[in-house]
């Protein structure tokens, strides 16, 4: 049985034990159980389950794709998909700097050195380059 006092205290009553637990702030919890206090339990905020983000034209994705083969001198027929790292697919952090200044050359952004440092994989890099093309 679960009832509620006054706005944010909850009381919990389970079967035999008859225990009961007060919560005085949304992020902790008290548990008492007949007369014996019990330290209080902290919850940590949960991430979000959805994230709604905006992926990149189809189009940028598969020009960043063409530009990473090229960079990295991978046959035509590898596969590169947006999911593809650039690790897995065998770039050092030179070879990613490079790939990073080809898609500036190619599509005639500038990309700081913070973002730079945060892309990961095609995607990211898709991701990176509409919203530059977007403020532009």
């Amino acid at each position: 049985m679960v009832s509620s006092i006054a706005g944010t205290s909850m009381s919990l009553t389970f079967h035999s034990m008859v225990p009961s637990s007060r919560v005085f702030n949304p992020n902790s919890v008290s548990l008492s159980i007949k007369g014996r206090n019990f330290p209080s339990i902290t919850l940590q905020p949960r991430a979000p389950r959805f994230q709604i983000t905006c992926a990149a034209k189809p189009e940028t994705v598969e020009k960043v794709c063409n530009i990473v083969k090229k960079q990295l001198a991978l046959p035509a027929e590898s596969a590169v998909t947006g999911e593809s790292k650039f690790s897995a697919l065998g770039a050092d952090s030179l070879d990613t700097v490079e790939i990073v200044m080809g898609l500036e050359e190619e599509f005639g952004i500038t990309v700081e050195e913070e973002s730079a440092q945060t892309i990961t994989t095609v995607q990211e890099a898709a991701d990176l380059i509409d919203k530059l093309l977007e403020s532009k």
